[in-house]
């Protein structure tokens, strides 16, 4: 799904960065994928990463003729300005064309409730289309690695929950590798986010952001798996990653469970730990980034 250049960790989250990037060339070796997410992760030699996460994401891509429907929901809560709660849903339809490529067309929903002034609001929002490419898979390569792209279009602003049109493109890399075979799995994303937005009566505003995160899962019983990732964001008020506006650091747990062979469920919990608005005192930045962010994903194979 989209990263959106609003979502954002801290220099001590990429020192634990590049530890696991090392951990990240030192696993062992994986089966072929045969099933999608929800068989494969209940069937023993086999796992498939990409849902095992949170805000991180592995770099598989599923079985060419299986068609993967997924919902997922992301709340943000807690901002400078006051009462803030923000829900980000989207609903999208992955279709690998090939074991190495995958289209994902999906719509996006949302509802704000927000403070300074009072604003509730909520409904359909826009569409995006994720395309991405497998550049090594992990069962033959030292790690897995996928490139991503996902253009997209709102019908609100993502700040004030007003109405505004909004344009955007996310560009990410994922990394993953089995550090213990069918048991432990570490992940390593990378993306950069560009958006523009006008709001109703006023000119464009331009955004872009950057995001380091790493992340670890364990497979404590066939179909279940319980981890933790860490994240290091940036915001920029402008589309060139020039003029920084802040940046945050985020922790928090992760929980992966197959439901039956076709279906499956994931949820992430982040906190802002660290963070510094450009210009302004305190330890974090809550005019950029939110306090807490809580992601909750179900997908289903056929």
């Amino acid at each position: 799904m989209p990263v959106a250049f609003l979502r954002r960790v801290k220099p001590a989250a990429l020192a634990a960065g590049a530890i696991l990037a090392g951990a990240l060339l030192a696993g062992g070796a994986a089966s072929a994928q045969t099933a999608p997410s929800a068989a494969e992760n209940l069937s023993p030699g086999g796992i498939d990463s990409e849902h095992l996460f949170g805000f991180v994401e592995g770099s598989d891509l599923g079985v060419p003729g299986e068609v993967e429907l997924e919902w997922e929901t992301s709340g943000r809560i807690g901002r400078r300005l006051g009462r803030f709660l923000a829900v980000d849903s989207s609903l999208a339809l992955k279709m690998p064309l090939s074991s190495d490529f995958r289209l994902a067309p999906g719509l996006t929903f949302n509802a704000y409730d927000i403070g300074a002034p009072a604003r509730t609001t909520g409904g359909f929002n826009g569409g995006f289309l994720e395309a991405r490419l497998r550049l090594l898979d992990r069962r033959t390569a030292p790690l897995g690695l996928t490139l991503g792209i996902v253009p997209s279009y709102g019908s609100v602003d993502g700040v004030t929950g007003g109405p505004g049109r909004s344009y955007g493109t996310d560009l990410v890399l994922l990394a993953d590798r089995e550090l213990i075979p069918d048991r432990l799995v570490a992940a390593l994303n990378a993306s950069l986010g560009f958006a523009s937005t006008r709001a109703d009566g006023a000119g464009p505003a331009h955004g872009s952001g950057l995001e380091v995160a790493g992340a670890l899962a364990y497979q404590v019983r066939p179909g279940l798996f319980l981890g933790g990732e860490a994240r290091y964001a940036r915001a920029y008020g402008d589309l060139t990653l020039g003029r920084l506006a802040g940046a945050a650091a985020y922790l928090g747990p992760t929980l992966y469970a197959s439901l039956s062979p076709r279906a499956w469920v994931s949820l992430a919990w982040n906190l802002q730990v660290a963070g510094r608005e450009q210009g302004a005192p305190g330890a974090l930045d809550l005019t950029n980034f939110d306090r807490h962010q809580v992601r909750l994903r179900v997908g289903y194979s056929f």
